[in-house]
């Protein structure tokens, strides 16, 4: 299945709110990932934690942030699957 986003948010605390191409809606921690960002990206994110609200839908869409860093719409699904399965696993 090839998915895009069609919608994003960000609610704070290296958190978004997306919306996929299938309707389906995920709220995603992508703290690890930004922090982790190679090189001078992941500097940024870790010094100025403000810079994660400046992100935006490229035209794959993609979320994307001015400094070069995105994240694949697929990726972003699969991190959706990952922590909806670690939180029933916590239930």
């Amino acid at each position: 299945m090839i998915c895009y986003l069609t919608n994003a948010k960000y609610l704070g605390d290296y958190r978004f709110r997306v919306v996929f191409s299938s309707g389906e809606k995920a709220e995603l921690d992508l703290k690890k990932q930004l922090l982790s960002a190679p090189g001078v990206m992941g500097e940024l994110f870790k010094k100025k934690p403000s810079s994660v609200r400046d992100f935006y839908l490229d035209p794959w869409p993609t979320l994307a942030w001015k400094c070069g860093y995105d994240i694949a719409p697929e990726k972003l699904y699969e991190i959706a699957l990952s922590q909806k399965s670690h939180s029933k696993k916590k239930k």
